[in-house]
């Protein structure tokens, strides 16, 4: 045993060595908790310098804003690609919204993120590309949007903008590809909601647009675009009266109105609502200074269409001859204005393309009755089908007498062999001596041959026109009718 004297006290090799570890277990508690009580007082410092920040007044904040803004502008004057500086002014440039000062520092660090890991590529791409899309510059965000995208392929702000990007450009494949991992990363985002949705209307996807335009208009009611959008869709879904309920509640919208006008006076025509779709394109027309000039022409091609069908003709014609003015060669125009001038200058030739079923056979009797000037006419039969009118006679004249049939075929366009052998029919059922066919219209090779071994004459327009400039004078002079 080894024998220690401390102040008369002995301890053995055993005590010793247990009295050593106790005294290391204490050493490393209080090392311990002085390095946490370090921690915490460095900590605190942070804590009470980032309050002290924080609770700054904005004129104070300002005044360190411009000492380092003066701060880094007088090193740039030394080094003008000095990182640190020009993150420093970059950084306050794009927090200013001072989009060129922030597009040409960020072009900068651009460019020097590639060589100095210091500096954050990410960020100097993406404000770099925000800063070009807000001076309207698509194609220089788009390349550092791809970059942007290549270091971090799952940030919501980068799909969301390549996407609208993409949408712009029309190119409406990629722009829902983007706009997908868009709205995966943040599917209450309503404008991402709202272009995927777009997307997919421009793709003809209706069926997939529509919940994402419902959600959109969940998180942004007001949002007018969406409801346009949502009412396209069930426009093209067959859900015809939801559409025209939300066109119908847009129409004075000064933004959206020409286009709600349109699309609810297109629906109102498919329903035969005639008088109601004059009053949706005439609220269009209002828009003329907001309105795109496609949707006003539109506008006015649909309305003119509804006037000739109302025989509104001259209306008809002033909205066309505005067409032709502006937009040269839309559509048929120029063919409406030729054929239809016609008509509004000549009363008996619009009645026998346009009058009532009435009118029509009315004119046809009168056609009929002067059409061998003096001669005694009897009319036997009037029959009346939609593609034309026939009317059997008898006619008397100082020299001879016989049974005639007259058919007017109400066109302007190609007559066939068939319509001439379903006369000559008739002809034979009511053993006429004679078949006189007319109409404004053009009659085929066939059917012309059909008549050459038969007694039928073929009036076209130059005749008719003709006798619809001079039945009236004619009938004065005619002789009086009967009519079985």
């Amino acid at each position: 045993m080894i024998v220690l004297f401390n102040k008369g006290l002995s301890i053995s090799r055993k005590d010793r060595i247990f009295i050593d570890k106790e005294y290391m277990n204490t050493m490393i508690v209080i090392v311990g908790g002085l390095g946490i009580l370090v921690v915490i007082i460095i900590m605190v410092i942070v804590m009470m310098a980032r309050s002290k920040h924080g609770n700054a007044s904005p004129q104070t904040r300002a005044k360190h804003q411009d000492l380092l803004f003066k701060q880094a502008s007088k090193r740039l004057e030394q080094i003008p690609r000095d990182p640190e500086s020009l993150v420093i002014v970059g950084d306050i440039y794009f927090q200013e919204h001072n989009w060129n000062a922030a597009f040409k520092t960020y072009e900068i660090l651009v460019e020097l993120s590639l060589t100095n890991k210091d500096i954050n590529e990410f960020q100097s791409q993406m404000r770099y590309a925000l800063a070009a899309l807000e001076l309207g510059k698509p194609d220089e965000a788009y390349k550092a949007l791809i970059l942007a995208r290549s270091l971090q392929p799952t940030d919501f702000d980068v799909n969301y903008n390549l996407g609208i990007i993409e949408f712009q450009r029309k190119n409406y494949e990629k722009a829902a590809h983007t706009l997908i991992q868009a709205c995966k990363q943040n599917p209450e985002h309503p404008q991402a909601l709202r272009y995927l949705g777009d997307s997919f209307v421009n793709l003809g996807k209706y069926k997939e647009a529509l919940p994402l335009i419902r959600k959109a208009i969940d998180f942004a009611p007001t949002d007018k675009d969406c409801l346009y959008t949502l009412a396209t869709c069930y426009s093209e879904l067959g859900r015809i009266d939801q559409a025209l309920s939300i066109f119908l509640h847009l129409r004075l919208d000064p933004v959206l109105g020409a286009n709600a006008c349109l699309q609810a006076g297109i629906i109102h025509i498919t329903q035969h609502q005639d008088l109601n779709a004059i009053q949706d394109f005439e609220i269009g027309l209002k828009f003329e200074k907001t309105g795109s000039p496609e949707v006003m022409t539109e506008i006015r091609y649909h309305l003119a269409t509804v006037y000739l069908g109302q025989n509104e003709i001259g209306k008809a014609l002033n909205l066309l001859e505005r067409i032709r003015y502006d937009n040269p060669g839309y559509k048929d125009v120029s063919a409406l204005i030729d054929r239809y001038q016609e008509l509004n200058a000549n009363k008996n030739y619009q009645i026998f393309m346009l009058g009532s079923s009435a009118d029509f056979i009315a004119l046809c009797r009168k056609i009929v009755l002067s059409y061998y000037g003096q001669s005694k006419v009897k009319i036997l039969n009037i029959t009346n089908r939609s593609e034309w009118v026939d009317i059997s006679t008898e006619i008397e004249s100082t020299k001879w007498s016989d049974t005639i049939m007259f058919r007017f075929v109400r066109t302007l366009g190609s007559i066939g062999e068939l319509v001439i052998r379903d006369f000559h029919a008739r002809i034979k059922e009511v053993k006429a001596g004679k078949g006189i066919c007319l109409s404004c219209g053009k009659y085929s090779e066939e059917a012309r041959r059909y008549t050459e071994a038969r007694i039928i004459d073929l009036i076209e327009k130059e005749k008719l026109m003709h006798l619809l400039n001079t039945v009236d004078a004619r009938m004065n002079s005619s002789t009086a009718i009967v009519h079985k």
